[in-house]
């Protein structure tokens, strides 16, 4: 447990880090661009890098290459530095010409592929021009972070974290400086294209920021990369082999998202951009808890399983289930209450409206709703992920997608954008339960009594929690909308008395782990527990 706690705070961390610097930008956007044309434009050049780098880079790459690089790493042949430095090679080798190539294809088809997913931009006259044009602006952007997945995967083999959660901190900066050079360039002339184009030219040198750091850090861990003439060698061709379906079964909520965007682009103008903002808040706790759980237990799993360890891969497991709801089940409930809250008080302001933040709230409790199941899918897919199965996860996606797709066909034209907000919520529900369910009949993973007892008193405490946050809301209603000391203030007293509620009760109720709490307790200078 207390390496796990380790890593995940580590990660989670930095990740946090990374968070605030993402709403420092999308505070500005939202203030700078608002909701309109230019912003659709933005978010949709945005949203095809970033996707792909999420459902490829650092899903069906990592969760295939770090298992994989692990075995050759702690291989019992004498020779594991040598053998993980032969094999990072010859997939660096392959992987960066196979994404030139790739990168040069989709930049040439863009406009085929801007068609694909946002056809009704051509309505609007030149939204569908401009949206082309910065997505062949961002994609490089793609190549770039898919290197630095690659660096990242050769760092958590070796449980160090820190580095490849950093990363996105540069991003976020660098996106900041972009909206500030936009804006200042924009003057007194209204045009919002200009303030598009300085983000798309930023998204790309983020890109090429991230991957310097990455190799100075990899260079500092001492370990040496070397780009040689390509060879398919039978573990790189087993890599690809496993990266193919995982690129679609790692990446459900990835997938979603071009779903979403295709379905968001027939939607009122501006319907994109407030989807996205609105997802923002949803993926904090996704990406600082479900993230950085995932991120640390690949690599413990991997040891454990080709250890022969089964009990400590489902203790691992059932240790990270624990600290996944402990943390997401209140964020969840917490974001669902005072959606109104956050929303005013962050994005409402200068070109983003009152009315564009109502809408926005009613998103984002539509997407809480399935919070839950989007972080736990990130500790259940490990446990096939660390066993090179990845063709299971494909199976589970794809029903989980297919009926994505079906409930928005439904509530798309009936509730709109927070229908279908409704329906990714839905979705990811639906392939957490099937993914649990074939873990559960394979005997790798099973729920426990103890695991349930805990879960329940968990759900006591987020009730209490609950019951406070509808008394207080409108209490700090007149405040979340004023000035910056009074939305601070506001904010504060929520984020305060919640947790604070929460987390008394659940130590009342039992529903906190009395080793964990210890552990995160315990002064330096005494030694930690050495179980895992």
């Amino acid at each position: 447990m207390s390496s796990l706690v380790k890593s995940v705070g580590t990660i989670g961390g930095l990740t946090l880090l990374s968070r605030i610097f993402g709403f420092a930008r999308d505070m500005l956007l939202a203030r700078v661009l608002g909701a309109g044309l230019a912003a659709d434009a933005f978010q949709l050049a945005f949203t095809l890098p970033n996707t792909f780098r999420r459902l490829f880079a650092e899903g069906a790459f990592s969760v295939a290459f770090v298992p994989m690089y692990s075995r050759a790493l702690h291989g019992s042949e004498g020779d594991g530095e040598a053998a993980a430095a032969r094999f990072a090679d010859d997939v660096l080798s392959v992987f960066l010409w196979t994404l030139l190539v790739f990168s040069g294809v989709m930049m040439a088809a863009m406009p085929g592929i801007v068609w694909v997913l946002a056809r009704d931009f051509g309505s609007v006259p030149g939204k569908f021009e401009l949206a082309v044009f910065l997505s062949r602006v961002t994609f490089p952007y793609l190549a770039l972070i898919s290197l630095v997945a690659m660096l990242s995967g050769l760092l958590n083999a070796r449980s160090r974290f820190a580095p490849g959660a950093f990363a996105p901190v540069l991003l976020n900066i660098v996106l900041i400086g972009g909206i500030i050079t936009g804006w200042w360039l924009r003057g007194d002339s209204h045009d919002d294209r200009i303030v598009a184009l300085a983000l798309a030219i930023s998204v790309s040198l983020a890109g090429v920021a991230q991957l310097v750091y990455l190799w100075w850090a990899v260079h500092r861990a001492g370990l040496k990369l070397h780009v040689r003439v390509p060879r398919l060698t039978p573990e790189v061709r087993r890599l690809g082999m496993l990266i193919l379906p995982a690129t679609f079964g790692a990446g459900i909520y990835q997938v979603s998202q071009f779903v979403d965007t295709f379905f968001a682009t027939s939607l009122p103008q501006g319907s994109l951009t407030l989807l996205k903002l609105a997802d923002r808040l949803n993926q904090l706790p996704l990406g600082i808890v479900g993230i950085a759980l995932g991120t640390a237990i690949l690599p413990m799993l991997s040891r454990h399983i080709h250890s022969g360890d089964a009990a400590e891969a489902q203790r691992l497991q059932s240790n990270a289930f624990e600290m996944a709801t402990l943390l997401t089940l209140p964020a969840a409930a917490a974001l669902a209450i005072c959606a109104p809250a956050f929303v005013t008080a962050f994005f409402v302001g200068g070109k983003f409206t009152a009315a564009d933040g109502a809408i926005m709230a009613h998103i984002v409790v539509a997407l809480v709703a399935g919070l839950p199941a989007y972080v736990i899918v990130k500790i259940l897919n490990p446990g096939f992920f660390a066993r090179e199965d990845t063709r299971t996860p494909v199976w589970t996606a794809l029903a989980a997608l297919t009926l994505n797709i079906a409930i928005n066909l439904y509530v798309v034209e009936r509730y709109g954008i927070v229908g279908l907000a409704g329906a990714t919520a839905a979705s990811a529900s639906f392939n957490c339960l099937l993914l649990y369910a074939v873990l559960h009949r394979r005997g790798w993973f099973h729920f426990t009594a103890r695991l349930a007892s805990r879960i329940a008193r968990q759900i006591v405490a987020v009730a209490a929690m609950s019951a406070l946050l509808v008394w207080l809301m409108p209490v700090v209603a007149p405040y979340y909308g004023g000035n910056v000391t009074e939305r601070v203030g506001a904010l504060a007293a929520l984020v305060l008395a919640g947790g604070a509620t929460f987390f008394a009760v659940a130590f009342l109720v039992g529903a906190l782990d009395k080793d964990l709490v210890a552990m995160l307790t315990r002064r330096r200078g005494k030694p930690a527990p050495t179980q895992e």
